[in-house]
């Protein structure tokens, strides 16, 4: 009977997950129904199409898991699949009010490629690499090649929304800084397991905290300086800071000293505070985000071009609490909203929740500016 226990918790985590996989396609499916009912009265016409595609994406990864990983946690799956679902639904909403407003492409079919493109590299993975602990031994071949990419777009990509972040490939764009997310993670845990206790136990005390080592500081220095010049050079203040925030995080995990956050903070944040002041397309992001609204006045604040930051307190503003409802609002007056992680305003506008506050629709080419 003992040897059967272990193959019991790894069927009963796998029928876990499978049951929030049904749960999954279920929200996923009622949200885009309920989208379509709100918009046009009547039930989409891909909603068949959406319903198998996610049965089918679910199905594969699930089985995936299940030869491949058969303990691993029943959570992670269905919450991958759980925003994927949410984003089908978002876009496709989106796509109609693009197509009828704005005459542009649908991006839903894109989406759902990328998605099949996803879940397959997901199972490849599992089957290849059986265990993860073999990563330990190219951890820094890892980090030679995600420094690398990461660097690349300064010098070989495309300028869009001012940043450069996406590398042009054959028709194709490329994000380096996903891919490099991964990297670094794999880099970091395997540096945390060889000197963990290096950095746990050793150090010097100084107003009731005990101070990194100076020899095990190096690393932080190092990432800190990186994702400095990340930012410089390729004005990405967001992507920076979450590879230096990632770092500080995953210390604080295996240390559980707090002297870490607290050196991270303060480095992170004179950093961002010198190169906020100095360089044009980051300092016009930080007055757009002290004064939102500006871009509107007669004579805004120096470099504050965007209206991103106004556009978004508009969209929330209108959603209110509630939302308005999946279907409802209007929240494709945003044009990139649904081609960038802007969609967030889409999410905070419709939310989940049906209502009956829809908005008539506005006109003009100043739409956008009087919402």
């Amino acid at each position: 009977m003992r040897g059967l226990r272990p193959l019991t918790a790894a069927g009963a985590r796998r029928r876990t997950e499978a049951l929030l996989l049904a749960f999954v396609i279920a929200i996923a499916v009622f949200g885009h129904a309920a989208a379509g009912l709100a918009m046009n009265g009547e039930l989409p016409p891909n909603l068949a199409g959406l319903a198998i595609s996610m049965t089918l994406l679910s199905l594969v990864g699930h089985l995936g898991v299940r030869r491949f990983a058969a303990y691993a946690d029943p959570l992670v799956f269905p919450l991958a699949m759980l925003l994927t679902g949410l984003g089908l639904v978002l876009i496709h909403r989106l796509d109609q009010g693009y197509i009828e407003r704005w005459n542009s492409d649908a991006n839903a079919p894109g989406q759902l490629l990328w998605t099949v493109v996803g879940v397959a590299a997901c199972v490849a993975v599992l089957a290849l690499l059986r265990d993860h602990r073999l990563l330990q031994r190219f951890i820094y071949i890892t980090m030679a090649v995600a420094l690398v990419l990461l660097i690349a777009p300064a010098f070989f990509g495309a300028d869009r929304y001012g940043a450069k972040r996406w590398i042009i490939l054959f028709g194709f764009s490329v994000q380096p800084g996903e891919f490099v997310k991964i990297m670094i993670a794999v880099f970091f845990a395997g540096y945390l397991v060889v000197h963990r206790d290096a950095l746990a136990l050793t150090g010097r005390r100084f107003l009731g905290m005990r101070l990194p080592p100076m020899r095990q500081l190096g690393p932080i220095i190092t990432v800190w300086i990186l994702s400095m010049l990340v930012l410089v050079f390729e004005r990405d203040l967001g992507t920076s800071l979450i590879f230096f925030g990632v770092f500080v995080v995953m210390l604080y995990v295996a240390t559980e000293r707090t002297s870490w956050i607290v050196c991270g903070v303060l480095m992170a944040s004179a950093g961002a505070f010198v190169v906020g002041s100095t360089e044009p397309h980051v300092k016009a992001r930080v007055a757009a985000w002290l004064n939102p609204l500006s871009v509107y006045w007669e004579n805004p604040p120096p470099g504050v071009t965007s209206d991103q930051s106004a556009q978004a307190l508009f969209s929330f503003g209108t959603g209110g609490i509630s939302g308005t409802g999946l279907g409802m609002g209007h929240p494709e007056l945003i044009k990139f909203a649904g081609r960038s992680d802007f969609i967030l305003t889409t999410v905070g506008e419709a939310s989940l929740q049906p209502s009956s506050g829809a908005f008539p629709p506005l006109q003009g080419p100043d739409a956008a500016r009087e919402r």
